[in-house]
């Protein structure tokens, strides 16, 4: 009888304390909950002009990167449920006619540090150098060389591959297979030859060699005329692979196929360089791709994994020190602490010396994931990934 009323006043014992360390969790949990960091980030671009249809199978696309921020933000704020933050996205676009400079400067009187931004280079340039407390603006859009070298900004932050990246992925890829002659075909536009000045510069880099290049100024529909143009046009030149350089996609998608000599095309169409595809599906990408679809009802762009990444750069730093603190964060994401989750089989960081996300590049057909570059066999003192584009001792930026 005796041992029977010890065990239920041990019972009970065991209930007391189980209700008061339950009340003391609940009371710290909601303290927590109203003690959660804010964290809230701008979202930057301009409403973009639909572009002549060049092609009936790719749609416009009016919210490129926008939809990729807010999926950023949405895993941000599940991590922020277990660590004590809250992400805020505040979108600020501007109308085609609207004055992009005048919008920016207000968005820095409302004191936002944490801007992504979606623009051209010409525009970006122009902003990064505004306001004395410079936010950190987290770029989305731009491939251009020349704001990772002589006019790099130390507050701007580029989550996109640069053209001397994807040029680097590509003449990686070619020399593995061996076909080391290359024929270069470049567009008329002011992108075009910058996408060509990088692709010469990577055959130099790796013992490729241009034996022809020619440049594309037919003015008329190359839809119509290509049957008849492009094998004259590449007519008496031997070469293993065309290089196409046409960013805007006039004339690129009309080359393969059409050549006198029959050779794979590669560049800006055929076998492209990307940071993002949607026939990517390693590393649990498949995850992501559906995640996206379906919230925004499409395949995820390169604009809109660089917004999500941005994002998620952002939770990673606030998440590991503790701090909204525009400097912590800054010296955090160019720090070797950085790892950050890319579905693209190694951690993510930022080059320290221009702000580039070092990152693989996808080497992708239209329906069919052919490579992942740097490409087994290219070795680096410090990571291979330094081995695309413009490593540190070749770096301009001051």
């Amino acid at each position: 009888m005796k041992s029977l009323f010890l065990n239920r006043q041990r019972f009970f014992l065991c209930r007391c304390i189980a209700v008061f360390m339950l009340c003391n969790l609940n009371g710290f949990n909601i303290a927590r909950a109203a003690e959660k960091l804010t964290v809230e980030i701008a979202y930057f671009t301009q409403e973009k002009e639909v572009p002549a249809a060049l092609s009936n199978l790719d749609p416009f696309v009016a919210d490129k990167g926008l939809q990729g921020a807010i999926l950023g933000i949405k895993d941000n704020n599940t991590t922020g449920t277990f660590t004590g933050q809250k992400y805020i996205l505040k979108e600020i676009i501007v109308p085609q006619d609207g004055d992009v400079l005048a919008a920016y400067k207000k968005l820095l009187e409302q004191g936002n540090y944490l801007v992504v931004v979606n623009l051209p280079a010409e525009q970006l340039l122009k902003i990064s150098g505004l306001g004395q407390e410079s936010p950190l603006l987290f770029d989305v859009a731009t491939r251009d060389d020349s704001l990772r070298q002589k006019q790099c900004q130390k507050n701007v932050f580029h989550l996109l591959p640069s053209r001397a990246m994807r040029a680097d992925a590509l003449a990686q890829y070619m020399l593995k297979k061996r076909w080391r002659q290359w024929f270069l075909v470049v567009g008329p536009e002011k992108q075009d030859q910058l996408f060509a000045t990088a692709v010469k510069r990577a055959a130099k880099r790796f013992g490729s060699k241009i034996v022809a290049e020619k440049v594309w100024d037919h003015s008329h529909d190359a839809r119509r005329t290509a049957q008849s143009e492009v094998p004259v046009f590449t007519q008496g030149v031997d070469y293993d692979v065309l290089v196409v350089a046409d960013e805007q996609g006039l004339f690129g998608e009309y080359i393969s196929y059409r050549t006198w000599k029959p050779r794979p095309v590669i560049g800006t169409q055929g076998l492209v360089p990307t940071s993002w595809h949607r026939t990517h599906e390693q590393w649990g990408a498949v995850q992501i791709q559906n995640r996206f679809k379906e919230q925004a009802g499409r395949w995820m762009e390169e604009e809109d994994y660089g917004a999500y990444l941005a994002i998620r750069a952002i939770g990673e730093a606030v998440t590991r020190t503790q701090s909204a603190d525009k400097k912590i964060i800054q010296e955090y994401l160019l720090s070797d602490r950085l790892a950050l989750q890319g579905y693209k089989g190694r951690p993510l960081s930022f080059r320290s010396w221009n702000g580039q996300l070092r990152q693989p590049v996808l080497l992708a057909a239209a329906r069919s994931m052919v490579a992942v570059a740097p490409i087994e066999g290219f070795l680096h003192p410090v990571t291979e990934l330094d081995t695309l584009g413009f490593d540190q001792p070749e770096t301009q930026c001051q």
